[in-house]
């Protein structure tokens, strides 16, 4: 290996949309991390904020957000767990909603609870969430297509679905400096609960009527799902590639 000074290229480097000239090796290491605005306006916010913040206020100094955030981890492998035994067992739906709202706790919390403490990790703390978002929605949609309550192939949509919505979240956390954690008053706490609501309903009625013919419940729920947040890609894709023309216009 040549001991001369290696350098990046300013054309293969970008941070935030602007070209960077040239560093050093290990020079990028020292640029600060920008924290994203978080854009939160689903119907719950409001008081999911206030009880978070109640609850991060008397949590035990030996619970920190690291515990938390393996806590909401694992509550939403066993989620899919419940839902994969759920095919021979409908009881084990309500162990489904019961780890679903433990999910919520631990997925929540863990952020108000780093807040509260001034103990934030803003890298660290956004790729473990999210990396971690990633796997527990392939828990989920494989638990619930082994279910037999959702079609595997409504199951594959949803997932497809969100990881390209996911996707076109982060990128436009890093390019535009926000974070959109809600779209259109809905947001995870409100998935959370329709889920649950659904699990409810499943022990009842499995099945619906819709123009004389009849269907799962939840591959209808599920087509519903996975087509809304299609448009939401859609139409975030339109408005942000919009944003970042005018931003960065051919000159």
């Amino acid at each position: 290996m040549s001991a001369q000074r290696h350098w990046i290229e300013p054309e293969y480097t970008d941070m935030g949309g602007a070209a960077i000239t040239q560093f050093k090796p290990g020079e990028l290491r020292k640029l600060s991390f920008a924290n994203a605005r978080r854009v939160q306006e689903s119907l719950s916010s409001g008081i999911e904020k206030r009880i978070l913040l109640w609850l991060a206020a008397r949590t035990p100094a030996a619970i920190n957000s690291d515990h938390l955030t393996l806590l909401g981890f694992a509550a939403q492998f066993l989620a899919g767990a419940s839902y994969a035994l759920a095919g021979r067992n409908k009881f084990a739906l309500l162990a489904a909603t019961f780890f679903i709202g433990l999910n919520w706790l631990g997925d929540s919390l863990d952020g108000t609870l780093a807040r509260f403490r001034n103990q934030q990790r803003p890298r660290y703390g956004f790729y473990v969430d999210h990396i971690i978002d990633t796997f527990g929605a392939g828990f989920l949609m494989g638990g619930l297509a082994i279910s037999g309550y959702l079609h595997w192939g409504v199951a594959l949509a949803m997932l497809i679905a969100f990881l390209m919505l996911s996707i076109e979240i982060y990128l436009a956390t890093y390019t535009l400096g926000h974070f959109q954690l809600s779209y259109w008053l809905f947001g995870p706490t409100e998935i959370r609960i329709l889920l649950a609501i659904g699990n409810i309903t499943l022990l009842f009625r499995p099945m619906v009527h819709i123009h004389r013919h009849v269907f799962q419940l939840f591959d209808v729920g599920g087509v519903i799902a996975a087509g809304a947040m299609g448009v939401m890609l859609i139409v975030s894709t339109i408005r942000h590639t919009a944003t970042l023309y005018s931003q960065e216009p051919i000159r």
